[in-house]
């Protein structure tokens, strides 16, 4: 691949999957699918048939290769979006700041598990990595406990922790009005320099 001049940080996310901004200040929200979601109603209703069926059956097998097929279907559609994604931010940029998660430890909420789970933050990553590796591109992983929202991209000012229901606010020393998961990509960029 040929060298760009390209930079991007990338912050991470639930509504919306990934929320980039670039060097040249352009900023681009990829909504996440939710595949699972969209799914489920049926997935329910499959498994709902798997369970009545009776054990040894030829009927449960039948009705457990279709909960299969449904799952499958669910995870080649992550892969799908997933690999796209990779493809073009691997392609347009020579280096990539991203925010360091730990799934594990976020999956412990259970009112926010399932969606995270969907998401497939860390395949995203992973993918990230292997494909900034052949193409020669340069990925920085910010510190776990950088506090990307809580810094002002304007003026520099750390206004502290923020509850996760608070997703806009203004900076109380330069006014700026900042969006949360705007305002982590830029000082996730502000890492590239």
């Amino acid at each position: 691949m040929k060298a760009t001049e390209r930079k991007i940080g990338i912050d991470l996310g639930i509504s919306d999957f990934a929320i980039t901004t670039n060097d040249l200040g352009e900023t681009e929200k990829h909504k996440n699918p939710e595949h699972l979601y969209k799914a489920e109603k049926k997935l329910k209703k499959a498994q709902r048939s798997l369970s009545r069926k009776q054990k040894g059956g030829k009927n449960r097998n039948k009705s457990r290769l279709v909960v299969a097929k449904k799952h499958e279907k669910i995870a080649n559609q992550r892969k799908d979006f997933l690999h796209k994604l990779t493809k073009k931010i691997t392609d347009e940029n020579q280096i990539i700041v991203i925010e360091t998660l730990s799934s594990k430890n976020l999956m412990k909420n259970h009112k926010l598990a399932k969606s995270i789970g969907d998401a497939g933050w860390y395949e995203f990553v992973r993918q990230l990595e292997y494909k900034a590796e052949q193409k020669g591109r340069t990925i920085i992983k910010a510190d776990k406990f950088y506090p990307s929202c809580q810094i002002c991209s304007a003026c520099g000012h750390r206004d502290g922790k923020k509850l996760l229901n608070i997703r806009e606010w203004e900076c109380p020393h330069c006014g700026e009005y900042l969006d949360r998961d705007i305002n982590a990509s830029k000082n996730l960029l502000a890492l590239a320099k």
